[in-house]
């Protein structure tokens, strides 16, 4: 069995602006984007995992999910 490689984590590209309204499609909770963190390899710089936070909409603790879980709030997701 092969070593883990060691990783280092890095502020992500946002998939959409800052304070976009995204929902988790898993937990189907909504919450504005805030940020994304990249944990990559040292050598190389591999992305290993993406981890979305996201803060409810008016305010409260952030929480983080994969980044693949979220899409942007549409108006069909509204009604």
């Amino acid at each position: 069995m092969a070593a883990e490689q060691p990783t280092m984590l890095s502020h992500g590209k946002l998939p959409w602006p800052r304070e976009t309204l995204v929902i988790d499609t898993v937990s189907e909770r909504t919450g504005h984007l805030v940020g994304v963190i990249e944990e990559r390899t040292k050598e190389g710089g591999k992305v290993v995992s993406r981890q979305a936070f996201m803060r409810p909409e008016g305010g409260g603790i952030e929480w983080d999910v994969p980044l693949e879980r979220i899409k942007r709030v549409t108006e069909a997701d509204k009604a």
